[in-house]
């Protein structure tokens, strides 16, 4: 059983003479922008990905494919 409404609003009050509610307004804006950034981060994963998908050279993969294609060709010059 979980905890009834009010052993919750207890523990709130609680909470709120301990920290004050100028630092829980801190707190929260500070966590909301936390929460901000983490969906812009993941929004910005999300369109790499997509972007990967539909075939567009990524960084360092261009440097990897000349490397081979020169490879093979100095092998076969030196048959």
């Amino acid at each position: 059983m979980g905890p009834s409404i009010w052993q919750l609003l207890i523990v709130l009050v609680i909470i709120i003479i301990i920290f004050g509610s100028k630092k829980l307004k801190n707190l929260g804006s500070d966590l909301g922008g936390a929460f901000k950034g983490f969906k812009s981060a993941m929004s910005d994963e999300e369109k790499k990905a997509a972007e990967e998908q539909q075939g567009r050279i990524i960084e360092g993969e261009a440097s990897e494919s000349t490397d081979s294609e020169s490879t093979a060709s100095k092998e076969k010059e030196n048959s």
